[in-house]
């Protein structure tokens, strides 16, 4: 924690255990008397408190936790929303626009969802221990426009990612890879929302490492065929194994296809006086056949870690899998905490209570639904 006000810390540890002892519960309920809930809300409400500096403590401990442990740290990245009903949305902020169905006339009806997003970075240890948060930023929008109607009026490939909501990505890689000041150890993990080719920049220019799931298929080589086109001319590498469960529940069996190559990938061409060409390792994991009752797994991974064995390549793809253990964490804010039931009116209050929540999940055990059983089963290779 980080307040210079004493009376603040002490209302803070306070709140924290009162919070921890009844996790999910409203304020009013976990405080029990009207005394207390004044003094929480007043707290949470207090413009020198922020939600930096409620996780300013909770981010020196993953320090601390990750210089104690040995080997790579996974540290796992990802963006979730929190929806809320109030009567002035704008006192907290829009996310997103909504199919509401349609009217009498048969015209299809939009509705703004109020609420807040927020993107975080959980560290953990490449056997699946969660360390803790290295970094969480929140935002809210004033004003939401769908992307068909931005494209009407700008190209979005020309905006620099500084003014992009895409740039949380580069920034929390930035913050995490700061606080746990030992780069060769950490390993960025993302989605396909996290193939972004500034991001891929920014990790070679803080000098670690990422391994994300890609979902562009850029210019490869000289710039005349793409990534795609080269992954077409590399050989099967081996097959793997592995369990899963259809939609069904059901256990099944697929075996995947791995194939890896070093490739130059070369930057959008609107970036490309910005940004120099990359060497990545990309490995494609594919299902033979098509399986009943489910998707096929197909993963295309993009690092710039080496990859020269099927050994490392089915290794990478143990570490993507981890990545499961971020949405089980936001899931514990939604469902355990409740974060989405809280009753406070503006987005500042609102942020500083998950922020809270975020440092009562290891506090009251709930971290334990991170650990590998909680990763679902189509997801472990």
């Amino acid at each position: 924690m980080c307040f210079k006000d004493v009376r603040l810390k002490r209302r803070f540890v306070v709140l924290l255990r009162t919070i921890a002892r009844t996790v999910g519960g409203s304020i009013p309920f976990v405080c029990q008397d009207w005394a207390n809930t004044k003094a929480a809300y007043r707290f949470l409400s207090n413009e020198r408190v922020s939600e930096a500096g409620i996780l300013a403590g909770h981010f020196s401990s993953t320090r601390d936790r990750f210089t104690a442990s040995d080997g790579i740290a996974l540290i796992l990245h990802d963006t979730t929303e929190f929806s809320y009903q109030r009567e002035h949305p704008h006192a907290i902020g829009l996310t997103k626009a909504i199919n509401s169905g349609r009217d009498k006339a048969g015209r299809l009806r939009t509705h703004t969802v109020c609420g807040i997003l927020m993107h975080s970075s959980l560290v953990v240890t490449a056997s699946g221990l969660p360390l803790g948060l290295a970094a969480i930023k929140f935002w809210t929008r004033k004003k939401f426009k769908g992307t068909k109607e931005l494209k009407r009026k700008i190209n979005p490939t020309r905006v620099p990612i500084e003014e992009k909501e895409s740039y949380r990505w580069l920034e929390n890689v930035r913050q995490s890879t700061d606080l746990l000041a030992d780069q060769e150890r950490c390993v960025h993990i993302g989605d396909r929302e996290s193939d972004i080719f500034e991001l891929f920049c920014a990790a070679q220019d803080a000098g670690t490492h990422f391994l994300v799931r890609t979902c562009v298929d850029r210019l490869a080589g000289d710039g005349t065929h793409t990534v795609a086109d080269a992954m077409k001319e590399v050989k099967l590498k081996g097959v793997h194994r592995i369990e899963v469960r259809d939609d069904k529940g059901d256990v099944d069996v697929a075996n995947l296809e791995i194939r890896y190559a070093c490739i130059r990938i070369l930057p959008p061409i609107g970036r490309q006086k910005h940004y120099p060409p990359q060497e990545l390792v990309v490995t494609h994991a594919s299902e033979r056949g098509s399986p009943k009752n489910r998707t096929p797994i197909d993963w295309k991974l993009l690092t710039n870690l080496p990859v020269s064995s099927r050994k490392e390549a089915i290794e990478k793809l143990d570490w993507y899998a981890m990545r499961w253990k971020i949405e089980t964490f936001h899931k514990i804010l939604k469902s355990g905490c409740r974060a989405e039931y809280a009753k406070l009116r503006t987005a500042e209050r609102l942020t500083n209570l998950i922020a809270l929540y975020c440092i009562v999940i290891p506090l009251s055990g709930m971290i334990d639904s991170c650990c590998l059983g909680a990763i679902p089963s189509s997801m472990r290779v």
